[in-house]
């Protein structure tokens, strides 16, 4: 019994640019090669005329679109002008939330668009927002952002920035010729753990970098039980159309940074990938829905777990994992070794040659648990330290809150963001990449230069207080 694909791509939140299959597996040779110029400025150290009330739209409000919504509904010098989403009753709850957190008058002209795919093309025209923050199906993500851009606005994007190198290469261009930011939303980069260990590489602690770990290893098979609308309705497809690492950010976001790759000191140069047989989707399926569900006409193709292995120019080595199949404990390993010692995540754990603060001897014991609150006490990240407690509540543990706090700030301000165009494209690449590895048995794949040679000219992420 065949899926109707029109029926299918129908029920997806906002997916426009849909699964006439997720091309990642094309030639990326020429995506790979050094680009022409833009014909735009370089936007790695860029900052935007200041906007003292942010005016943003939204497209896709559904679980994570959302929370951002909410967050930054209820910050100073903000004003929501617009709504989208493929679902009414989305657009009309949100219009709630906004009532509920901030001062009618602030968001009293809100439009609304909802029930066509293309409504979203329609807003930008009309409604003509200085931002555009973007929560929709993967595929749309390119195509929404690039077009903000054209319209004049700002694009923050969920994660990941896009799907392929061809993708990505008009994303960095749009955003060179418009001199319009465009961010992956890496939420991750702003959590307590990540923004202590951040602290602690700036300031030398571990001494010279020399490896990271970084992986998104979290169960996600009960997103299938999303049939005909949510996130699982659209990204269950990936496992079968997809190939090598579909999410890689989270866990590579925070690494790069620590090593400020693409950022002066170094850059990534090439990967290697493997990954595992593709069982845990099929079995799943065979066991939860009957042999005639959609889900059991899908060839789920692409490997259970995902381990790539990527070189930087400075021959530092990254490991990057990916599984949202097998049945283990969620971790984004999040490690980073040293010459002089090593921090860990998953547990948060330290070591250091000498001993830690007096608790520790020596690097054969870790720093965990209770003991870790003189290492916070002494490296707390001053950020965390000032937008903790306002953040709280917004989500994974804060860690959305200071996103969005930051993201308002550096516009209201004319701050450089924290992450660029670059960057947000760069670990985005490691899905196309890590695929056509897999193609080609492991053979190594070379990063496209994004910044075309201008990384060796940008500061490295400065610790903000």
């Amino acid at each position: 019994m065949p899926i109707n694909r029109r029926n299918f791509l129908k029920k997806t939140s906002l997916s426009t640019a849909a699964f006439a299959a997720t091309p990642l597996l094309t030639n990326c040779e020429s995506e790979v090669k050094p680009q022409a110029p833009s014909g735009g400025l370089y936007m790695g150290g860029h900052a935007a005329p200041k906007l003292s009330n942010v005016k943003a739209a939204f497209i896709g409000v559904g679980s994570r679109g959302g929370g951002h919504l909410k967050f930054f509904a209820g910050l100073p010098g903000t004003e929501v002008v617009a709504i989208c989403d493929l679902y009414e009753d989305n657009v009309k709850k949100k219009l709630e939330t906004v009532k509920q957190v901030a001062d009618d008058s602030r968001h009293s002209k809100i439009a609304t668009y909802w029930g066509d795919e293309n409504r979203w093309k329609t807003m930008l025209q009309e409604v003509k927002p200085d931002v555009v923050f973007i929560a929709t199906n993967w595929n749309n993500h390119a195509p929404m952002a690039i077009e903000s851009m054209k319209q004049g606005a700002h694009a923050f994007v969920e994660v990941p920035l896009a799907l392929t190198l061809k993708d990505l290469w008009e994303i960095v261009d749009t955003s060179e010729r418009t001199q319009k930011h465009c961010m992956m939303m890496e939420n991750v980069n702003y959590g307590r753990a990540e923004l202590m260990y951040l602290n602690m590489c700036r300031q030398g602690v571990i001494g010279e970098l020399l490896h990271a770990e970084a992986a998104y290893i979290h169960e996600l098979r009960g997103q299938m039980n999303q049939e005909e609308r949510g996130t699982g309705s659209w990204r269950t497809q990936h496992y079968a159309t997809g190939r090598g690492n579909l999410y890689p950010t989270h866990g590579l976001g925070p690494v790069a940074q620590y090593m400020s790759l693409a950022r002066k000191e170094d850059n990534f140069k090439s990967l290697v990938s493997y990954s595992t047989p593709a069982l845990g989707r099929k079995l799943y399926a065979e066991k939860n829905y009957s042999a005639e569900h959609k889900w059991n006409q899908l060839d789920f193709l692409n490997g259970d777990l995902n381990t790539s292995i990527i070189k930087t120019e400075m021959g530092r080595t990254v490991m990057v994992q990916w599984d949202e199949t097998s049945p283990r404990p969620y971790t984004r390993l999040n490690l980073v070794q040293g010459t002089r010692g090593v921090l860990a995540g998953y547990p948060t754990r330290v070591a250091l040659e000498g001993g830690v603060l007096g608790i520790t001897k020596d690097h054969h014991q870790w720093v965990k648990g209770e003991q870790l609150e003189k290492v916070y006490e002494k490296y707390d990240h001053p950020l965390y330290k000032r937008l903790n407690q306002q953040s709280k509540d917004s989500g994974h543990g804060g860690m959305d809150g200071i996103m969005m706090y930051r993201i308002v700030e550096c516009l209201q301000k004319g701050l450089p963001l924290d992450q660029n165009v670059y960057e947000g494209a760069l670990w985005s690449a490691v899905t196309e990449l890590s695929g056509k590895s897999i193609e080609q048995d492991g053979a190594p794949q070379q990063f496209p230069d994004f910044t075309r040679g201008n990384w060796k000219n940008t500061a490295p992420l400065g610790i903000i207080s």
